[in-house]
């Protein structure tokens, strides 16, 4: 992942393979857990996507504050070095 724009992309299609969400729904301001229904659980199980795709370690509490689809964005986007 070379971009923000990347990173979104890969993040929508998780969401939708592994939560069903509809592709439409995911917009950078919408709140995973009240708009999306991405519980605590399903959350990990993002996380843990997420550190296969990047090769990178990410630390589930590293998460813990994030709220919105942006939010996402904006931790791998660290984590791997994007500004």
């Amino acid at each position: 992942m070379n971009s923000r724009e990347e990173i979104l992309e890969v993040l929508r299609e998780l969401l939708v393979d592994m939560f069903e969400v509809e592709a439409a729904e995911i917009r950078p301001d919408v709140l995973l857990y009240e708009d999306l229904d991405v519980d605590s659980i399903d959350a990990v199980d993002l996380v843990v996507e997420l550190r296969k795709i990047t090769g990178k370690q990410i630390n589930p509490d590293e998460f813990k504050a994030v709220r919105t689809v942006d939010d996402v964005v904006n931790a791998v986007s660290s984590i791997v070095g994007i500004e």
